[in-house]
């Protein structure tokens, strides 16, 4: 598949059917995150799997009603960055985010990218503070975002390329 049909393909899923994501699909996933750019190959990220169903859904508090589909995923990457590594590492992760995500999607799963750095859990924390009591990872570690994963309940279309805003693309000048 050339990879404009994947992104255009890519759609956020919330919804899962319970049914076990393969430590192969998984694998290639994380594959895919690790293969990401960085500035001045830092590699800044390091990714938390999470399958244990307790853990998922105590994790789907994270966020203020924006994580509740953890509880339904079949596992969860979290994305945390050394921000001892550079002064970019939140769009290092970010980028590492976004090819997990499409691998996810090119392997017939579902994700969904939920964002954590600088939102609030349930309990009135930070999420970065509630993910890293449940966690463990070290103060250096900053939250950048969790992927939900799963099969999913239901896929959105395709994108259409003709229905994109090109007016967003400027030339020479904004």
């Amino acid at each position: 598949m050339e990879l404009i049909e994947m992104m255009r393909r890519r759609r956020s899923v919330r919804k899962y059917t319970g049914e076990r994501v393969s430590e192969e699909q998984l694998e290639l996933i994380l594959q895919a995150g690790l293969l990401s750019a960085s500035s001045k190959a830092s590699r800044p990220w390091e990714f938390i799997v999470v399958r244990e169903k307790k853990m998922l859904t105590e994790m789907s508090d994270c966020r203020v009603g924006a994580a509740k589909m953890l509880a339904g995923a079949d596992c969860a990457i979290v994305v945390v960055g050394d921000e001892q590594k550079g002064d970019v590492w939140i769009e290092d992760c970010a980028v590492a985010m976004a090819n997990m995500h499409l691998m996810a999607d090119s392997l017939g799963l579902g994700s969904c990218w939920i964002q954590g750095r600088l939102r609030e859990a349930a309990d009135g924390s930070s999420t970065e503070d509630y993910l890293r009591k449940l966690l463990g990872f070290p103060e250096n570690y900053r939250l950048e975002a969790i992927l939900s994963v799963g099969v999913p309940e239901n896929h959105g279309a395709p994108y259409e390329l003709e229905t994109l805003s090109m007016s967003k693309v400027h030339r020479e000048t904004f």
